[in-house]
């Protein structure tokens, strides 16, 4: 069970996009994506096969996942996460702060 998860709100903590805040895309081990967040060109090639335009793309770099921490809404900060486990077994992410289960990624 991971810390954070895709569509999670997050806020950016250190680097050039601190203070940002966005929803993740994407997981991919140590790195996430965030929506909006660490633009940078890319250069496409065109495939006449696939209809694919060719040129220069903006897209979402990774952040590593050290850089961001949850956003938790009902205090307007960013948050750590553990994990509680109930009497029936389920584990569930808890905001460290209030103890106030993390909202479901939708």
């Amino acid at each position: 069970m991971a810390k954070i998860r895709k569509g999670d709100q997050i806020i950016v903590i250190a680097g050039k996009e601190k203070g940002k805040q966005g929803k993740v895309l994407a997981v991919m081990g140590d790195r996430i994506r965030v929506e909006g967040l660490n633009m940078v060109k890319k250069h496409k090639k065109g495939n006449p096969m696939l209809g694919t335009e060719g040129g220069i793309v903006s897209l979402e770099a990774p952040l590593h996942i050290s850089n961001v921490a949850i956003f938790n809404a009902a205090t307007q900060k960013a948050d750590r996460v553990g994990y509680r486990v109930d009497e029936n077994g389920v584990k569930t992410r808890v905001y460290k702060s209030s103890g106030e289960p993390v909202a479901v990624a939708s």
